[in-house]
This record gives C-alpha cells, structure tokens and sequence, in this order.
C-alpha cells in the first residue's frame, strides 16, 4: 500500500510539473513576440523624446502581449495562487519575468533573467506620475485625479464665476475654440490669472483645436409668433392677466417690469391709445382677442389680456375708445411690426429620405401635395464638400449626437440620399449646426484646417496643452510638432481627442507618433465615441483606451456628459455618480459648462476624493473597512461549541 501510494503521488507530481512546464512555454512564446516587436521598432524609438522611451517599449510589449488570447492561461496562473497579468499594463514585462521565475521554482528548474533592465514595477506608477505633472501640473494635495472645466461663454466676463470654480478645486481650463473668439478667449485666461493671485492656485489651460467637424448647414428660418397666457388656477380661472408691452417701432426702451410679450406698432398709432382703452384683433388662428390698455410710460403701453393668444407680425390692431361700444371695426388701424424669424428644424421620421447636399442655401423640410403625397424630399447643407467624395452606399450616419441615424443609399457629385432608419415614434427634428458621424466611411480629411493653424498662434501665447480634435492619422500630429517648433513653443502639451472610430483603431500609432514631443495626453471623448462605435461598445471602448494609455504611461482625461444632469439642472442620476466615480481610473476628469456648475464641480471633487482610497487605475485599494465593528455595536453574537 506505502508502495502503491508512493508511485500514485509521484505520478501526480510529474504531471503537475508537465502542466508547469507548458505554462512555461506558452510565456517564453510570449516573451519571444515582445521581443522582437521590441527590435523591429528601432527607428520609432530613435526618434522619441528621450523621457518616453522606456514608455514606448512597455507599450510596444503589450501590444506583442495583446495579440495573444491568454484567458486560459490566466485560469491556469490564478489556480497556482499566481498573478494572472490582469494588471500588467503599465509593466509589462517585469510582470511576465516574475511569474515565469516563479513557475521556474514550482517545476524545479533554474531561472537566471528575473532582473530586467526595462520597466518594472515600480518604474510604471513613476513614469505615469511624471508624464501627468509634465502635462497637468503636480497634482492637487487632496486627491490625484485632477479635475478639468469646460468654460461657458459666460467666463469671458463673469469673473466671480472663474474665481468660484477655481476656488471649488478645478484644476484645469478648457477653452474649445470651436465657440468664442479669440477676444473672450483672452478675457477667460485674465479671469484665471486673476484668480490664480489671488487665491493662491495652481491652474493649467488646454485649448481645443475646433478640427474638421462634420455639420448640418443651416435651415431656412420661419416667421416668429409670439404666444402669451394668462395665469390660472386648476379649475381654469384667470388668477392674473397676461402683461404685454406695446412700444413705438425704432423704440429701445425695455418694461421696468416682467412682460409676457414685447410689440413694436406705429407711434402715431400707439400714441393715440390711453389707459382704459380696449386693443381688438384677431390672431394667428383668426381668433377674436382684445387687450385693455392699462398704463402710460411715455411712448410706450402696458396691457393685459385674459385669453391665450398668438400673434405675429403684420398682424393688425383696432383701437376703441374707453367707454364706447363695441361697432365694426373702421378707422386707423396699427400694425405689428416685423419680428425677427426664428431658427426653424427638420422633422425627420424613420423611413424619410434627406439629402445632403454641397450647397449651403437654408435647408427645408419635406413638401407634401393636398393627398399627403411626397413632392420633394427634405434637404440640408453640408459643411464638408469633401464627404460627397469619399462616402459609399451603404454606409451607416448619424446625426445630431447619434438621435438620428441613417443608411447612405446613393452618392452624386453634389448630393448624398439617406433613408432615415432610426428616429423617436413621433420623428426628431434637426436644426442647423448639428455633428454629422460616419463610422463606416473612410474620410481622408486632414484634423487640421486654416482656422485651427491661426487658432494655434494665439494657443503657444496662452495655454499650456492643445487638444487636437478629431485625430486619425500621425501626419497631422508630426505637422502640429513642427509648427510648435516654428513656433518656438516644442515643449507644449498635446492632447490627443480619440472621438472617431478611426481615431480609436489608429490609437497606438498616435500615441508612438506623440511621444516624440515633450508631454502627451489622451482624451477619451465618450459622447462622439458612443455615435461612432456603438453605444453598446462603449464601455469596451473606454476600457481599451485606458489600458493602452496605462502600456504608454500616457495621462487619460475622461470626458464627456460627466454629472452632465447636476450641471444643467442641479439634480444628479444615479447613473451619473457611479460614471463619475468611475474617472478615479483616469488622471483627469472633465466636466462640461451649465448653469450648476459650480455645484458639479464640488460633488465631483468629493467623489474623487472618497474613490481615492478605494481605487487605483484597476487595482481595488483594501483599506480598512468598519462595518463589521458598526455591526457588533448593535448585536451580540453566541459562539457556541459543541465540543
């Protein structure tokens, strides 16, 4: 039996060491291909500034880890009570030397390359701190992940606004030069200075380069009308009249109190009109209304009307006479003056046909004959001629952040038909200005227009960091390190805005292309990502993004619709908070402008400072926790033996 036992156990022992030694091979097979990606990459390491060579060998040997599907050996690592390179990013091959020199041990065998003369595991946390310093600034005493601040229009004179966001913990000023001008711009950063001496901060600025962006041209405007309502109680009775001001036309004079409504009419009109007297007229629905004349201000009219009315210009006005009874209307008669037309939208639903078109003249809707028959289809400009090139039947669009989206059926010179696919049950409207996203399309558009190179000369005076928006290939990243360089400005920031399909596929090639300049970041911008890969591929998305990134010792800013609810109506979602908390795994966050986002700014600042101590890129942090002791304060617990 001793015997039999004996040759059992060796026998088990001799099969662990084969399953040992095939682990072995599988990562020396590994090593190998980090290797020799590492060799054949000389030239791109040649030319790499000096602080990021270390970094683009890391990243060159995950890209060589990565092509391999390692999950069943990772199960085979976590069953041995070893490291399954699931946290490897930033070290790659420190990690792959340590678990082979460990399984070298378990099998008996010898193992002489455990020192490695690349990155190790402390060399990854190092070289990210110093890259994100170099491009940031050191980070804020109270937590590590700095926090970035999209600036309103707003910024350029509210003072107090800058100084409160500063004052809150921003960390960083974003100025998108799509918006503004370069005189705001100015006014923006001589609100941060000021801020700065006063109250001690630190604060860096980036400026986004506005980029090729793909948009609708405009719509043809429609005649404006103005409605007003009296207020009522729930049973439908006018608690208080609707107050309208009537002003003479060429008047600038405002109420000096809250009006539902503003007319401009004839002066010699409106100066016949006195206190007591009854405005009749009829409105847009051909409604009968009337309006009692309840105040003089020199030239101008208050009144009141207790009936909900619609009025547009030329629309004519009929006096009568306080006390007189009402007779068919004769006499002189007031006209409303011209409003200004308002920005009109298409109504779009599924199964519509739009077309796309080079010219730019305003865009309409679709036109129907008397029998709800199709006469012409709705059409719109577009600001880039160069699509009608490069677009192919077939391929998937969406407009407006993804709210509508489409299928190109056919391509002409100067038109591009799409069969809308997908639109809300009642239709979607699309108004001018509005992002046009082409995953499946190719576009050969340089990320770099004649605005963004003047843009740029005013950005090496002002800022620390540049973003360039829309980047897909590394000639136009070689083209703005040049320019910086004619600039005598090589050592700014460039931040790389991953927010095309493209972008994202080319992501590694970008970061190697960076890396030849002085500081280097990586926005992940999530709101055009989603439109261009998927909304149900984001999250994999984001999650490749900041991997790579971490392989790169690369500082990522996640971006995009963060607290977006708590900034635009001060009521966060839940879903939100937990998105937020999720940015603890970037070096940066970046919030967008609204009217609370003040508020925004001190929760999110909280946030990352309470994950601070629970999370660091991917690795959970185990700090003590009390909820067991809070427990025992309010029961007792019996042990009982039964011994």
């Amino acid at each position: 039996m001793a015997t039999r036992h004996k040759k059992e156990k060796g026998t088990s022992r001799e099969f662990d060491t084969a399953h040992l030694q095939k682990n072995i091979e599988e990562l020396k097979e590994i090593k190998c291909d980090m290797l020799e990606i590492e060799g054949s990459c000389d030239p791109i390491l040649l030319g790499l500034n000096q602080g990021f060579r270390q970094s683009c060998v890391n990243l060159l040997h995950y890209l060589a880890l990565r092509r391999h599907d390692i999950r069943a050996l990772q199960d085979k690592l976590a069953t041995l009570g070893l490291s399954s390179l699931g946290r490897t990013e930033a070290h790659v091959m420190a990690s792959v030397n340590a678990v082979l020199h460990v399984l070298h041990k378990l099998a008996g065998l010898s193992w002489s390359e455990l020192q490695d003369p690349r990155v190790g595991f402390v060399d990854g946390r190092t070289l990210l701190d110093q890259h994100t310093d170099a491009l940031l600034g050191t980070k804020p005493g109270s937590r590590r992940v700095r926090i970035m601040v999209t600036m309103p229009s707003e910024a350029a004179d509210d003072y107090l606004l800058v100084r409160e966001l500063l004052a809150s913990g921003m960390d960083c000023m974003r100025i998108n030069c799509a918006h503004d001008n370069p005189e705001a711009w100015e006014r923006m950063i001589d609100n941060l200075r000021r801020a700065k001496r006063e109250l001690g901060k630190k604060c860096r600025i980036l400026m986004d380069l506005a980029g090729p962006k793909l948009r609708t041209g405009p719509v043809a405007p429609v005649p404006q009308v103005i409605k007003w309502r009296p207020r009522r109680d729930r049973f439908g009775r006018v608690l208080e009249p609707a107050r309208i001001w009537l002003a003479p036309e060429g008047c600038s004079e405002l109420p000096d109190a809250p009006s539902d409504a503003i007319l401009t009419l004839p002066g010699e009109w409106l100066a016949s009109l006195c206190a007591g007297d009854t405005v009749e007229f009829r409105d847009t629905r051909g409604a009968a209304r009337t309006m009692k004349v309840v105040g003089e201000i020199g030239p101008c009219r208050w009144s009141e009307s207790d009936k909900t009315s619609y009025v547009t210009s030329g629309t004519l006005m009929y006096r009568r006479k306080a006390g007189k009874k009402r007779k068919p209307r004769t006499g002189a008669e007031g006209k409303v003056g011209e409003l200004p037309a308002v920005e009109s939208a298409i109504l779009l639903k599924q199964g519509d046909t739009l077309v796309l078109t080079r010219d730019l003249r305003p865009g309409i809707g679709a036109r129907y004959d008397d029998r709800g028959r199709l006469l012409s289809p709705a059409v719109i400009g577009c600001t880039l001629p160069e699509m009608f090139t490069q677009v192919r039947p077939g391929e998937r669009i969406w407009l407006d952040d993804g709210k509508i989206g489409g299928v190109i059926r056919s391509v002409g010179n100067d038109q591009v038909k799409v069969e809308i696919t997908t639109a809300g049950p009642q239709g979607e409207k699309l108004r001018a200005e509005k992002g046009i996203n082409l995953p499946d399309s190719r576009l050969a558009l340089s990320s770099l227009t004649d605005k963004d190179l003047a843009d740029l000369r005013f950005i090496v005076r002002h800022a620390h960091m540049v973003g360039m928006s829309f980047i897909q290939n590394v000639e136009d990243i070689f083209k703005v390190q040049s320019l910086l360089a004619e600039l005598e400005e090589p050592n700014l920031g460039v931040m790389l805005k991953i927010e095309t399909r493209r972008g994202f596929e080319m992501l590694p090639d970008l970061l190697l292309a960076a890396m030849r300049g002085h500081a280097v970041g990586v926005m992940i911008a999530r709101g055009d990502l989603a439109v261009e890969c998927g909304y149900e591929r984001l999250a994999e998305v984001q999650e490749e993004i900041l991997w790579l990134c971490e392989a790169a010792h690369v500082p990522v800013i996640w971006a995009t619709q963060v607290l977006e609810s708590l900034a635009k109506s001060g009521l966060p979602s839940r879903a939100e908070i937990t998105d937020a908390a999720m940015g603890e795994r970037a070096e940066c966050v970046m919030l967008n402008k609204g009217p609370y986002i003040v508020e925004a700014m001190r929760v999110l600042d909280n946030i990352l400072q309470r994950m601070e101590a629970h999370q660091s890129k991917k690795s959970p942090m185990l700090r003590q926790l009390r909820w067991w002791e809070k427990a025992q304060t309010h029961c007792s617990i019996q042990v009982r033996s039964d011994g």
